[in-house]
């Protein structure tokens, strides 16, 4: 009677006690935002040090298509507010590393090869590193060739999204390095 009392409790205690606990997931790995607000802000002030080559861009507005959002923006959407960040910032990483790869990409593309940016691009190479989820670098995407007499507009247009841009993230890095 005893061996079945015992086999009793121990079904009892089995019922009662919560179950193990599940091996912690990996954390997530979290970006430097330091090294991130610092990266973005030096990226803006590269930005803000380039010139348009034909003056009479630089007053234009150009009416803009949105092709299924693209480029990459950041949207209220993407979850940059500082107190999802602090929580769960996938999805505003996500944005931001998509946005970082399609600018680096165009400043690797014909509408910059007669006005080159070597630090815009190194540094926007660096940001990219710190947002990265996994090891390795994104590989770049080789862009279609733009008709030359389009390069000038591309480039202007290229430029003023990438400010906005550039503007919105270090928005973002900023409240999260604190």
């Amino acid at each position: 009677m005893a061996p079945l009392r015992r086999l009793c409790l121990c079904l009892l205690l089995a019922l009662l006690l919560p179950p193990p606990a599940a091996p912690a997931p990996a954390p997530l790995r979290r970006p430097d935002w330091a090294a991130c607000r610092i990266l973005s802000r030096e990226m803006s002030r590269l930005l803000a040090a380039v010139k348009e080559p034909h003056p009479a861009l630089e007053g234009m507005q150009l009416l803009e298509e949105d092709p299924q959002n693209w480029p990459p923006r950041i949207r209220c959407s993407d979850a940059c507010d500082p107190l999802t960040l602090e929580t769960n910032n996938t999805r505003c990483l996500h944005r931001i590393r998509q946005a970082l790869q399609h600018y680096r990409d165009l400043l690797g593309s014909d509408i910059f090869r007669d006005q080159p940016q070597p630090q815009l691009e190194t540094t926007m190479e660096q940001l990219l590193h710190h947002v990265q989820e996994g090891h390795g670098r994104p590989p770049r995407h080789p862009l279609a060739p733009t008709q030359v007499w389009a390069q000038p507009f591309q480039r202007h247009l290229a430029l003023k999204r990438l400010r906005s841009f550039a503007a919105v993230m270090s928005r973002v890095f900023n409240h999260s390095a604190r």
